[in-house]
């Protein structure tokens, strides 16, 4: 069936609603999770922060193959509400004191379940020249949510937790509201019957037709392994910074955390200016860089060092990861819908979020140094992006024998 489209104006009431809800949540899901790693570590339970990480991500990866077709039920500004509502619920549970780790975990289902329906509205509401550039907006007003939510979160916790979940109780509540007025748009398949086992096999189907073709596996390896790294790296700065900065706040862990943000701002501006879908294989360049990178933290015993190598981080993983995320679109767009290739790469990326996050958790809890984990990360990454980039290699050329 032929997809419609309101066609609507870029900056409509409606996208001004679904900029500004997708915006106040963002921001509120980076501060929350500042305020839940600064509970664990006031609990003197350090150690699970990892596990505190896990409890969000499990969602995603269980719920992965029925969001997609929940949202295409349901109008989608509703199941953004709902999403919302789920996230509020969880912020407040944690600010009575219920246990962060299942608190943060029943924020995970909400944005599971935001997650696909604050992409797929777009699509609703714009034809397809104006899509491109409704998803740009959409984007950057996430990174400076991102941006701006850590930096708050790691201040408001310093100061004060009370303030902290007020702040993110607030943005969520505001979300909540911003919600409202996004405009009633019909459901795309309301006649989908929910049935669990013919929906695993279709999205075992499609993960399979991916992972068959080159191009789409290449990028589904590479931008699974660049968000565990992100993932874990963000983790490990609240151990390493009192270890190596012999600075124990939560500010200062959430400003590097800022400051690769930015980084990704310029890696992605550089990737624009310099990478196509016909040369994607550069990409790889900023992926190879990763790992060294990381691996010199544990060198680093200065500030403005360490701000210097996390912009580095940032600028290598914006370059290697916006073109895989292109060319995964296109692939995918060719083959299984651009809709089912975004829940496929959803699925791979967040397993491997559980994966080193996992790994790193397991060396938290054998007491090993965070110098000696940093380093292990850092050559971890760059084994497995040097071998990306010699599979990548190696089926070029066999492409291009006679």
């Amino acid at each position: 069936m032929e997809r419609k489209s309101q066609d609507m104006p870029l900056l409509s009431r409606g996208m001004v609603a679904v900029l500004v809800a997708q915006f106040l949540s963002a921001l509120a899901d980076n501060a929350i999770l500042i305020a839940a790693i600064a509970i664990v570590r006031m609990q003197g339970k350090a150690g699970l922060v990892p596990l505190l990480q896990e409890s969000f991500v499990f969602p995603f990866v269980l719920l992965a193959p029925f969001v997609g077709q929940f949202a295409d039920r349901h109008p989608k500004g509703r199941v953004m509400l709902f999403g919302n509502l789920l996230k509020l619920s969880g912020a407040i549970g944690m600010s009575l004191g219920i246990n962060p780790f299942v608190a943060y975990n029943l924020i995970g289902v909400g944005a599971a379940l935001y997650s696909p329906a604050k992409y797929g509205i777009l699509a609703q509401m714009f034809g397809p020249t104006k899509l491109v550039r409704a998803n740009g907006m959409m984007e950057g007003s996430t990174i400076v949510a991102i941006l701006l939510g850590v930096l708050l979160g790691g201040w408001l916790s310093d100061h004060s937790l009370n303030r902290a979940f007020l702040g993110v109780i607030l943005c969520y509540g505001l979300a909540v509201a911003a919600n409202l007025p996004i405009p009633y748009l019909a459901p795309e398949n309301p006649d989908s019957v929910f049935h669990p086992v013919a929906m695993l096999k279709q999205f075992a189907a499609s993960l399979r037709q991916l992972f068959r073709n080159p191009d789409a596996r290449f990028c589904l390896i590479g931008t699974s392994v660049f968000w565990g790294c992100g993932t874990t790296l963000r983790l490990m700065l609240f151990a390493w910074v009192p270890v190596a900065l012999l600075i124990t706040d939560n500010q200062t862990p959430a400003n590097l955390m800022g400051v690769v943000s930015v980084g990704i701002v310029f890696g992605a501006a550089l990737a624009g200016a310099w990478i196509t879908l016909a040369n994607a294989n550069r990409a790889l360049i900023g992926g190879l860089l990763l790992g060294p990178v990381i691996f010199a933290l544990s060198f680093i015993t200065d500030m403005h060092h360490a701000i210097v190598a996390m912009l580095l981080v940032g600028i290598c993983g914006g370059a290697f990861v916006v073109p895989l995320n292109a060319l995964l679109q296109e692939r995918g767009h060719e083959s299984i819908g651009a809709g089912y290739a975004l829940a496929v790469q959803n699925f791979s990326e967040n397993i491997a979020m559980l994966l080193f996050v996992g790994a790193y958790g397991l060396a938290s809890s054998a007491k090993l140094p965070i110098d000696s984990s940093v380093e292990g990360f850092g050559l971890l990454l760059l084994a497995a992006m040097g071998a990306l980039a010699w599979l990548r290699a190696g089926k070029r050329n066999h492409r291009e024998q006679p």
